[in-house]
């Protein structure tokens, strides 16, 4: 394995959205990542048929094994691997994992270094625990998603961003290499307990910040970075493509005025807003996306067209630095951040679930015997 990560050992529970991310991230920089996939489907219906599949790009770089985990022999396995890895990852409501025979508290007998990584939307404790929900309800929760849209239309959904992926899967990541480090020099590991909710609120902290100086108000699109300021915003263009204006300091705003032509009012005078976005909507409209591109593309204005999945990977500013890789057939983003001498890489795309479980146990330690063992009791 490549990668600043080279030589930590991770378990992954498999489950939706931000594990699996976290999980990636790890894997990307070169942690040996192992998925334990379940050996029969619970029958749920799955909203994204594209897992298990190559188009699972979150379960790229892992290799899979596949164990019935009711069957006791399976929960042994999984305690093994877990008594000989550095972290474990989970995403299920809480108690889910002690209910299976793998909580906190079974692991460390086992393992006292182990690095137990729990995310979960609402967090290990609190009124609403237990309860169902996805990445929107967790950053409604925050004041988040209320500060995202436009002022005549209900909070728009930001994908799912900001709460799985940023306010969850990368804290759960960076907790968890936070953790292990401490636990290099105590030799005792610890639970990391990412919520959503915490992490989607986190990434707001500049605007929490804002609004206590008074520097920012409830009302959508009012303000100096939720589209309010007619110089931070998107623009519609002649073809129906659409382009980004973000000249917030004022030497930006100046070049942004005379490269345009564009006649305006002093830049933070709030009052002049509306009227000098509808100048700038006129404006934009009256030349195509690459007109403004050709003229724009590359100056201090901070200037960048919007680009669909399809042209993001092929504009020459993601190719000359390999911001996206194919791998098997299938155009995705490569890992980040950069390293100038641990190199992360993809090794792989998804593995198909227990595609790999005797490979995995092998190169564990299981001895052969035990294996084809495990293999005819139908636990692997």
């Amino acid at each position: 394995m490549a990668g600043p990560l080279a030589g930590v050992r991770v378990v992954e529970m498999v489950g939706l959205g931000p594990c699996p991310f976290a999980a990636m991230m790890l894997a990307d920089m070169g942690a040996e990542v192992i998925r334990i996939d379940r050996k029969s489907a619970s029958g749920a219906h799955n909203p994204f048929p594209m897992l298990g599949t190559k188009f699972d790009v979150m379960a790229r770089g892992r290799r899979s094994l596949a164990l019935d985990l009711k069957n006791p022999q399976a929960k042994e396995v999984v305690l093994a691997l877990l008594g000989k890895a550095d972290v474990v990852l989970e995403g299920f409501r809480p108690g889910v994992m002690e209910r299976l025979g793998f909580g906190p508290d079974a692991c460390h007998a086992r393992n006292p270094k182990l690095v137990y990584g729990r995310v979960t939307g609402w967090g290990q404790h609190g009124p609403l625990a237990q309860a169902a929900g996805h990445d929107l309800n967790y950053i409604a929760l925050t004041g988040m998603l209320h500060a995202m849209g436009r002022a005549d239309t209900p909070p728009a959904p930001p994908l799912n961003l900001v709460g799985d992926f940023g306010g969850g899967g990368m804290m759960l990541a960076f907790g968890v290499v936070c953790a292990v480090l401490e636990a290099r020099g105590s030799g005792k590991g610890q639970v990391v307990d990412a919520a959503m909710t915490d992490g989607a609120a986190l990434l707001g902290a500049m605007m929490y910040g804002m609004r206590a100086f008074g520097d920012w108000n409830g009302a959508r699109e009012s303000n100096l970075l939720d589209g309010g300021a007619p110089f931070y915003d998107s623009y519609a263009c002649a073809d129906g493509k659409f382009i980004t204006i973000a000249s917030l300091e004022p030497q930006f705003y100046a070049l942004l005025l005379e490269l345009t032509g564009a006649e305006a009012a002093p830049q933070m005078d709030h009052a002049a807003w509306p009227e000098m976005k509808r100048r700038f909507e006129l404006l934009f409209r009256g030349r195509t996306r690459d007109d403004w591109c050709a003229l724009l593309e590359g100056t201090d204005v901070c200037f960048a067209p919007v680009l669909d999945m399809e042209e993001a990977p092929a504009h020459p500013h993601n190719r000359a630095r390999g911001s996206f890789v194919d791998v098997d057939g299938v155009v995705q983003p490569a890992p980040a951040p950069r390293f100038s001498r641990t190199a992360p890489r993809v090794e792989g795309a998804a593995s198909k679930p227990g595609a790999d479980s005797a490979a995995i146990l092998a190169d564990w330690g299981w001895p052969a015997d035990s294996i084809a063992a495990l293999r005819d009791a139908h636990v692997i």
